[in-house]
């Protein structure tokens, strides 16, 4: 049997790992060094084999327990682990990022140390929240001008409607002198967004509204909350506090996780929301086809490159 130590379990990278797990009426346990989740049928139990080495976090959903010696295994992998409802949302506590984090007074100190070098400083803390907001805009003109299935279903990152947006948007975010005013600015990107994408898919009257069941609304709620299961990863690994926001309310202490998963959302979330639900899609499939998507275009990936560069260069990129 291989060496299991925790130095071998954390081999790879999260920003490498390929799973994400989410579990619902079963349970999660330790047998024979491994880590499985049991099921219980009408006739017979099965166990099933969570890779705990290659996975970057476990959702546990509805009707589910662990065990300690499990989370202890999952911890020595670096394995993040957090309680959600049914269908991987809410995270715990409805609308805050919560999650048991494996403590090590190891992680690194140089990124917060370079986070907190200029965080402080109004003007600058501005100057990197418009440098996320053009990342933003960077990535979904990358992935829409090449990302075929999208094509396929009318998303086109040139098309007349979707440039005038990008680069209105893009203006307005030099012109912003404040937060309150980018916000409004990134507000109204999406709501445009919103419109192209219910256009696209022939989706009638649609208002997002996160009270709302139909499948577009329902769908968008979900997974925005797997982009933020990967922007709290991303924070955890490189050691910086979910509070340190640049772009969203310093009074919501996991406003940080919000700032890193707009990275992503609309280039990723949004599209697919509309698609799935046209398509009449399941909550798994849709789940399903946004971890492809977050595979294929390594959004895990953007992510730590992203965080990484802005805070060890912070308020000097221009």
């Amino acid at each position: 049997m291989k060496d299991l130590t925790p130095k071998n379990l954390k081999a790879i990278l999260h920003s490498k790992r390929a799973n994400i797990f989410y579990l619902e009426k079963c349970r999660v346990m330790q047998k024979d060094g491994r880590v499985l989740y049991l099921t219980e049928g009408q006739k017979d139990k099965q166990y099933w084999n969570i890779p705990i080495a290659n996975t970057t976090c476990i959702l546990l959903g509805t009707g589910t327990s662990i065990t300690q010696a499990a989370m202890r295994m999952l911890a020595s992998a670096g394995v993040l682990v957090g309680f959600s409802g049914g269908g991987a949302t809410p995270l715990i506590a409805a609308n805050e990022i919560e999650w048991l984090s494996p403590q090590s007074e190891y992680r690194p100190t140089e990124y917060v140390q370079g986070w907190l070098s200029w965080w402080f400083d109004d003007e600058q803390r501005l100057h990197v929240a418009k440098q996320f907001q053009q990342l933003r805009i960077e990535y979904l003109q990358r992935i829409w001008s090449r990302d075929k299935d999208l094509k396929a279903e009318g998303f086109y990152v040139d098309d007349a409607e979707t440039a005038r947006a990008i680069n209105t948007f893009s203006t307005r975010i030099e012109q912003s002198v404040n937060v309150t005013e980018l916000l409004l600015v990134e507000a109204q990107l999406t709501k445009t967004l919103y419109k192209i994408a219910a256009h696209r898919t022939n989706t009638k009257d649609f208002t997002r509204d996160h009270a709302k069941t139909d499948d577009a609304n329902a769908f968008l709620s979900h997974g925005n909350y797997l982009a933020y299961g990967l922007a709290a990863t991303t924070l955890w690994v490189l050691g910086i506090p979910h509070g340190f926001a640049v772009f969203h309310g310093k009074t919501r202490r996991g406003a940080l996780v919000f700032d890193v998963a707009d990275l992503i959302k609309d280039t990723l979330i949004l599209p697919w929301a509309f698609i799935c639900a046209k398509e009449g899609a399941t909550e798994q499939e849709f789940r399903q086809q946004c971890l492809q998507n977050f595979t294929t275009h390594k959004a895990l990936d953007f992510m730590f490159d992203t965080v990484k560069r802005l805070s060890k260069e912070g308020a000097s990129l221009g």
